[in-house]
């Protein structure tokens, strides 16, 4: 996108975002039209990754998932873009924290004990992390992959630090956790990409050989902060609970591979019991194990 191009469809964004929830969501349906019905945006691998992850399920059952992730990605696409203007009461109300997951990080701030949290791509994780800066006591730092494109990459940089959160570039996490140890903070680590097939873990997921990033386990056993799992469940359309456990508390006594396997099934539990709101779209199994 050139810059004459950004800035022209900037207030477009603003726009969007600005609109009640009401009407937001009557455009997010017909975003859901037109990316489904009309352009039909990874359809093929949408649903070859529902037909590979649930095999006994019926062509009805899949398409049926397939539609309510399209609802879901086009609602989760102008939800994000919602955290351009929203109050940061609302950002609360429609992410909330459950009494468990509160109570875990606010021990862990007590104790001064900084932590490492591993999510998927599920759920509206956008929201979560804003709503973890408003309430958390820990400074949450979020691992993300630079955008090539500048102004874009400024957008969602600014939209995720809005309200206090810090984001690390993915090849500098190691560093700048390291260079953070005396700060009490959370460190968010999505752990469901795809790494390069030669130097991953690999373990069985949704039925298939999938490629997992060691970057969680051994920094976690680095550093050895415990290991919060985090899920945010959808509740009804623009509400969601984050639901948070601790996963490992002292991951330097952990075995090769094991907090890998911990959170990849934890993260497998969660799709199946919502798995329209999983990113689907995404080439998950484009390696195959050698």
């Amino acid at each position: 996108m050139s810059t004459i191009l950004y800035y022209c469809v900037l207030p477009l964004l603003y726009l969007i975002s600005i609109l009640p929830f009401p009407v937001f969501y009557l455009f997010s349906d017909f975003v859901y039209l037109l990316l489904y019905r009309v352009i039909g945006y990874r359809k093929k691998v949408v649903y070859g990754n529902l037909k590979n992850s649930f095999p006994t399920k019926s062509h009805e059952e899949l398409k049926q998932i397939e539609k309510a992730f399209y609802h879901y990605l086009c609602d989760l696409f102008l939800e994000t873009l919602k955290t351009l203007t929203i109050s940061k009461e609302e950002a609360i109300k429609r992410c909330k924290y459950s009494p468990q997951t509160k109570a875990i990080f606010d021990d862990l701030a007590e104790k001064k004990q900084s932590c490492i949290i591993v999510m998927g791509h599920f759920g509206n994780w956008e929201w979560a992390g804003n709503s973890f800066s408003l309430q958390g006591k820990q400074q949450l730092y979020v691992i993300y992959h630079p955008l090539s494109n500048k102004n874009v990459d400024k957008l969602m940089y600014d939209m995720r630090s809005r309200f206090g959160t810090k984001l690390y570039a993915m090849k500098d996490t190691m560093r700048e956790m390291i260079r953070n140890r005396n700060e009490v903070n959370a460190t968010a680590f999505i752990a469901d990409q795809t790494p390069a097939p030669e130097s991953a873990y690999w373990t069985t997921f949704l039925n298939q050989d999938t490629p997992v990033f060691w970057g969680t386990e051994k920094i976690a056993q680095k550093l050895n902060y415990p290991i919060v799992y985090v899920t945010i469940s959808k509740v009804k359309r623009g509400f969601y609970t984050v639901n948070s456990e601790i996963l490992v508390n002292e991951p330097k006594n952990t075995k090769e591979g094991e907090i890998s396997e911990l959170h990849t099934r934890k993260l497998e539990k969660d799709i199946l019991a919502q798995p329209e709101i999983w990113l689907w779209s995404h080439r998950r199994w484009k390696h195959k194990r050698k």
